[in-house]
């Protein structure tokens, strides 16, 4: 616990583990969206977010995409700030909501908008399927690796309580 001074009071302050988790998510989802954009969509040229109509559609998706990605890296920076300026930035649930929204983003790509939207695929006019396991488990991994991480800040707080 870190103390504040406050009109002359002492104040406990307690890393918050809410917003940190939520700073990670954002910042997760703005990575993992513009590390896609840029790599998959920009340089190797390999699919637009919207691949079922013209080139030009398929431009602007990645546009909407990628002004997505903004909003949530930013999103995430001002909730970091914001809990950095009030002494409640729990690291750990914020790491953990990075690697966990970058799991979720990852497989609900790989599996909702590749396969059962079919929005786009990682290639075409390839065997997608060594792309497709390397992709959804690859993702599957990151996921259950940010949810164990978050868990364990709930654990650790209630370990906190506990030994009041």
């Amino acid at each position: 616990m870190t103390k504040s001074e406050v009109e002359g009071a002492t104040v406990e302050r307690r890393p918050e583990r809410g917003r940190s988790l939520l700073a990670g998510a954002f910042l997760g989802l703005g990575a993992v969206a513009m590390t896609d954009e840029v790599i998959f969509h920009q340089i190797l040229h390999w699919h637009h977010f919207y691949d079922r109509s013209t080139t030009s559609a398929g431009l602007v998706s990645d546009g909407l995409f990628h002004a997505f990605s903004w909003f949530a890296t930013v999103a995430g920076f001002y909730l970091v700030v914001m809990a950095i300026r009030d002494r409640t930035l729990w690291v750990r649930a914020l790491v953990g909501g990075f690697v966990t929204a970058v799991g979720a983003f990852q497989l609900y790509d790989g599996l909702v908008q590749h396969k059962l939207m079919g929005l786009h695929q990682i290639r075409y006019e390839v065997d997608l399927l060594p792309y497709d396991l390397t992709w959804n488990i690859l993702a599957a991994v990151l996921l259950v690796c940010g949810a164990a991480m978050v868990a364990s800040t709930y654990r650790r707080a209630s370990v906190r309580a506990a030994s009041r």
